[in-house]
């Protein structure tokens, strides 16, 4: 048999598959962060409101295996998985609207797909052929996609129903031209009618009119289909309601009918979308499209309108101060903004977040410049609790240090994360045990005091895919008996529990060496791995402080819309003081030890991040005139 007959008929075989699984593929078209992450999870959101199983997969064209190596400010958040994979930030946003846990599978890359081929070759699994990107690489991305499709992502043994796939960045770009020719191919390989393409568009609004133009949709359709593929539905982002003219006017140069034109508008909050997608009949199509007979045509959405109607409805205040090393980018710290937002809701609160770039609160940048300076520490003044997020690089590190010390001293409430729970030791240890020279062995070799180590097993030679990653078990350690208390902060959120999975990703520790002294002067390890050696949990008893807290692990990483993260849900607790109320603990006598200079509250009420906005406070109905162009991870 010849090679090219050969791959012909790879090409065209049938995919080892259930007979059951469905496919939903999300392009975008015009420009990019119009939300199809957002998109994709709210459809998911709907097909589990119907009885329908979800799992998710993420297509991100970049030749980097995985997202681990990239900057924050230039890509966002890393988002880390139970299995410890490094993976972009939408599947996050999977995890947190779907509630599922995947895998470092659902995040598919060039990097990884060009990676494996090339492995498969090396090993002769080609038998001498020439391998070529048609078909070895579109047949690579198709198995993929169809063997993790399979993988059970809720919690039971069943294979989800519909698989929902993302590719990432915009229709027309080289990187993704191969992706969208395996989708091309996938369908007919899978059957057409198992599979629904879904292309999410821009409609702008011009002129002092207002007219939605469509041209730019047109455009983007022409695109898509000149490389073979139909859309079946096209999601419409706009700052209004796409009107019927409009949709009309799609339908006739776009293929696809009036109803398959949907919108999806500005609204008061993301929780809104999947409900504006019911009001449209969304479900309704994709069920009469797929076949998909167990869908419920109707939907348990009760829970998910009331979390949007909490949201809107929320008027108190919380005011959280994040002192961080990438804000330049609110991306950068997705999850914990969400984490925060999950809390603020559980408690009817309105987050509203003071982003700090740690470097403008050191000496340094009072010297040099004077303004950004007192504005940085006003902000921290202006604060109800202070989070200290991870990060990597000595960079700004001081000027956590001098954050975690003010918080500290005033008694205003902390929560460090894995940098920052670093960052609550070296300032420790400086400060009140009085090892000056106290630091981490990132930031200087030679101290005399380096109470931050690297760990040893850490790979020197490589830098992806080598820190402590993944879901590992925590043993929660009750307070000494010497600090009178029956309760410790971790014991208090995390309910009694004896111990807790949760997600890590560093590649520095708390020196054992110096953990004895550290207990002994006051400042107490909560939390530890299983062979008692790393510290994972950090705090001062509530004599002494309100809340102190700071983990090794990344808590955010597993907090949802309905189910807060413990520390973070503690955190928001104490700075609305409402800690003691809650968890049934004493109250904190704790005094300042330096008093916070008061400072005229001058924060605006506004949103720390962008989302789909509905400016007239009614859900579906949209007054803004320009489009507001979304992030995919909002």
């Amino acid at each position: 048999m010849s090679q090219r007959k050969d791959a012909h008929l790879r090409a065209n075989s049938p995919i080892n598959l259930r007979a059951e699984t469905r496919f939903i593929f999300v392009t975008g078209g015009v420009v990019s962060g119009l939300g199809k992450g957002i998109t994709i999870s709210s459809i998911g959101r709907l097909l589990k409101a119907s009885g329908v199983s979800v799992t998710s997969i993420k297509v991100d064209p970049y030749l980097n295996v995985d997202a681990g190596t990239m900057a924050p400010q230039e890509h966002g958040e890393t988002f880390v998985l139970d299995d410890g994979g490094e993976t972009d930030l939408d599947l996050g946003n999977y995890e947190r609207f779907l509630d599922v846990m995947l895998t470092r599978d659902h995040n598919i890359t060039t990097g990884k797909v060009y990676q494996s081929v090339i492995e498969r070759e090396r090993k002769g699994d080609f038998l001498g052929k020439t391998v070529q990107v048609v078909p070895h690489i579109t047949n690579e991305i198709q198995d993929w996609i169809a063997r993790v499709a399979q993988i059970p992502v809720d919690g039971t043994t069943n294979p989800p129903d519909v698989c929902l796939v993302e590719v990432g960045g915009t229709v027309g770009d080289i990187e993704s031209m191969v992706f969208l020719e395996a989708i091309r191919q996938f369908q007919f390989r899978v059957g057409r009618e198992r599979c629904c393409l879904v292309h999410v568009s821009l409609i702008p609004v011009l002129g002092s009119v207002g007219e939605q133009k469509t041209k730019p949709t047109q455009h983007g359709i022409k695109e898509l289909m000149s490389l073979g593929l139909s859309p079946d539905l096209i999601v419409c982002r706009s700052s209004e309601v796409v009107e019927e003219s409009t949709r009309k006017k799609i339908s006739q140069f776009c293929h696809v009918a009036p109803s398959c034109v949907i919108s999806v508008h500005d609204v008061s909050n993301i929780y809104h979308v999947p409900l504006i997608l019911e009001q449209q009949g969304l479900h309704t199509i994709i069920r009469e499209s797929l076949g998909l007979e167990k869908m419920s045509e109707k939907l348990d959405l009760d829970t998910w309108r009331k979390l949007a109607q909490t949201v809107d409805e929320a008027k108190d205040e919380v005011v959280i101060a994040v002192c961080g090393k990438y804000t330049s980018l609110h991306d950068s710290y997705l999850s914990v903004l969400k984490a925060l937002k999950h809390s603020a809701i559980a408690e009817n609160k309105v987050l509203i977040t003071s982003w700090i770039e740690s470097s403008d609160l050191e000496e340094e940048t009072k010297a040099a410049d004077p303004s950004t300076y007192a504005t940085a520490w006003e902000k921290l003044r202006q604060a109800d609790g202070i989070l200290i997020p991870g990060g990597f690089g000595s960079r700004g590190v001081e000027g956590k240090v001098a954050a975690a010390k003010y918080a500290r001293e005033g008694c205003v409430p902390l929560l460090g994360v894995c940098l920052g729970m670093q960052v609550m030791v070296i300032e420790y240890a400086r400060n009140v045990l009085g090892w000056t020279d106290a630091a981490s062995a990132e930031g200087d070799e030679n101290t005399s005091h380096k109470v931050i180590i690297k760990m040893l097993e850490h790979h020197q030679g490589q830098m992806g895919g080598t820190m402590r990653l993944g879901s590992r078990r925590t043993n929660l350690h009750p307070l000494p008996d010497s600090c009178e208390q029956a309760k410790s902060v971790a014991s208090a959120i995390y309910e009694g529990a004896s111990h807790v999975l949760e997600r890590h990703r560093h590649r520095y520790e708390v020196n054992p060496s110096y953990i004895a002294d550290l207990e002994k002067g006051g400042l107490y390890f909560t939390g530890k791995d299983e062979a008692n050696e790393r510290m994972e949990m950090t705090e001062l008893p509530r004599k002494v402080h309100p809340f102190y807290f700071g983990v090794q692990f990344h808590p955010e990483l597993k907090s949802r819309p309905l189910r807060p993260s413990p520390p973070f849900h503690g955190f928001l607790l104490a700075a609305c003081k409402s800690f003691t109320s809650h968890y049934g603990v004493p109250e904190s006598t704790a005094t300042p030890i330096v008093a916070p200079l008061p400072t005229p509250r001058s924060v605006k009420r506004k949103d720390s991040v962008s989302e789909f906005r509905d400016t007239s406070g009614a859900p579906g109905v949209a007054k803004m005139k320009r489009p507001r162009v979304i992030s995919d991870s909002n």
